[in-house]
């Protein structure tokens, strides 16, 4: 068992130092990083829905349980996501929304990728559990999804008006909760695959909500030919990547 804690931990940390991809762009200027915050966005956006819809929704059916439940549990989170930047709108936000004013987006992505990495977490204890070379290949294989996502979900972050610092301190933060999800899964042992049946479709629905109500609709705003072309071609890239990722795991 010790074993087992050791190579966790290990694994874990590593892939959450993976959320600090951020800051070689805080050695950008500001006048770059507004250049290339077109792509990052609609790379998120792209990342976001390629994860839910390639990596996790097939994740969420592989394993054992109640799969009707599934879809509700999708829904359910895409629901709350919606109540949740409302009551951000409503407690913390006394400025009419704009183009220029997205600020809950970033706790919604702050938020959902957080029960992505306590799931990330999860995933690589319960593996180590099983044998140290399964959770060896899984860790790899949750670093190569990570990398993508996490450039996107900083992207996010600067888009929502956050500083670079703040960005990055948080993204971190977030990354942390994969200890959280390794250490339960280590203490608790096989019943906690049940609170992985409900947490995986509920951050499906949180990527989805994420991409689709509040990412793609800024992208929308831009009416530039050429610059529409390269939020495509980011987006489409986005979720190409998260299929080359699901495709080497």
């Amino acid at each position: 068992m010790a074993t087992v804690w050791l190579y966790s931990m290990i694994s874990v940390f590593v892939v959450s130092l993976v959320s600090l991809i951020g800051a070689v762009m805080i050695a950008l200027s500001v006048g770059k990083l507004q250049k290339i915050m077109l792509f990052l966005v609609s790379f998120a956006a792209g990342a976001l829905l390629g994860d839910a819809f390639i990596h996790l929704i097939p994740e969420a059916f592989s394993e054992e349980g109640n799969k009707t439940a599934i879809p509700f549990f999708i829904l359910l989170g895409i629901i709350l996501f919606f109540v949740l930047e409302k009551i951000l709108h409503w407690r913390h936000c006394h400025m009419q929304t704009s183009e220029h004013h997205p600020h809950p987006l970033a706790v919604n992505n702050i938020v959902g990728d957080g029960f992505h990495n306590f799931i990330d977490g999860m995933i690589i204890a319960g593996s180590y559990l099983v044998s140290v070379p399964l959770g060896i290949v899984t860790t790899i294989a949750v670093l190569m999804h990570e990398i993508p996502q996490e450039i996107g979900d900083f992207g996010i972050l600067l888009y929502a008006g956050w500083s670079r610092s703040k960005a990055l301190f948080y993204n971190f933060l977030s990354a942390t909760l994969a200890f959280t999800g390794a250490i339960l899964t280590i203490v608790v042992g096989s019943s906690v695959v049940q609170i992985q049946q409900w947490l995986v479709p509920f951050t499906i629905g949180g990527f989805i909500y994420i991409a689709s109500a509040d990412l793609i609709p800024e992208l929308k705003k831009e009416t530039n030919l050429g610059k529409s072309a390269i939020q495509l071609f980011s987006l489409l890239l986005g979720i190409g990547f998260m299929a080359l990722f699901s495709f080497m795991e």
